[in-house]
């Protein structure tokens, strides 16, 4: 039997107890990788998520609970995958959360949390996965971005400015380690049906009084003239492609996977 492509590789996926984070760690865990989840959720639930991927994959799991808004969290997080697992191969910085309003109506409070969750959360857990990486000459950098990190909307100004800075990050993380074995991409997805944007789905229904189906429909052909939502499984095999060998020269792309979004 031939051994998985990412055996022995250790991944860290922020943001992965569901919606895409979960996708991405399923497809990593279906090629060997050892998955380092986090998230919030209820402790017996993360629990049996972990049992359950460990025994669907035969791989290996771990879990933190670190808030992504919160530095000292997150160094404790990096630490203790290198003190229980050796340290992160591949880091996927999925974590972010979402609010809309305008630039002068928006909370300067919820405008700082989007940015640290969003942006300076992935500063961190790269400043702090290279270390290891470079002394293996082999790293896998991950960035979940949007297509709003290549376009705007209105009233989405944190969560805009946070994902076209995520592709900034990208860029130069992968430029200074351009002639290493790290590479560090961009994954831009337009509307995936995610909790949150479930919520969205909701909120649309009861304003406009139609079916969630309709809701569904409307949404996605505001942005998305494919008119179906991108998967997180569709997102979890270009991660794995990402991390293959035949990805090591993609080198600070923006990579869309947004239904013709951002071809418009």
């Amino acid at each position: 039997m031939q051994t998985p492509q990412l055996a022995g590789k250790i991944a860290l996926i922020t943001g992965s107890t569901s919606g895409i984070g979960l996708g991405m760690a399923r497809a990593l865990a279906a090629e060997g990788a050892t998955i380092i989840f986090n998230g919030f959720g209820d402790p017996t639930e993360i629990a049996e998520l972990q049992r359950a991927t460990g025994i669907e994959f035969g791989v290996r799991t771990g879990y933190s609970n670190a808030d992504m808004t919160k530095p000292a969290e997150i160094e404790k997080m990096m630490n203790d995958a290198i003190d229980q697992f050796g340290g992160v191969d591949i880091l996927v910085n999925n974590a972010g959360i979402q609010h809309v309003a305008n630039v002068e109506d928006f909370p300067p409070e919820r405008w700082d949390a989007v940015i640290a969750i969003n942006l300076t959360s992935a500063f961190h857990t790269t400043r702090l996965a290279l270390p290891a990486m470079k002394r293996k000459n082999w790293g896998r950098i991950i960035n979940i971005a949007s297509a709003h990190g290549l376009v705007g909307s209105a009233g989405k100004s944190a969560y805009v400015a946070s994902k076209h800075g995520i592709v900034g990050l990208t860029k130069v993380t992968a430029l200074e380690n351009v002639q290493t074995g790290i590479t560090c991409n961009a994954i831009c997805p337009g509307w995936v049906l995610t909790p949150l944007v479930q919520k969205q789905v909701d909120a649309r229904a009861a304003a406009n009084h139609v079916s969630i189906d309709q809701a569904k429909r409307e949404l996605l052909l505001e942005k998305q003239p494919s008119g179906e939502f991108v998967t997180p499984e569709q997102l979890g095999a270009l991660a794995v492609f990402l991390c293959s060998a035949a990805a090591s020269q993609v080198r600070g792309a923006a990579w869309n996977m947004d239904g013709g979004w951002v071809a418009q």
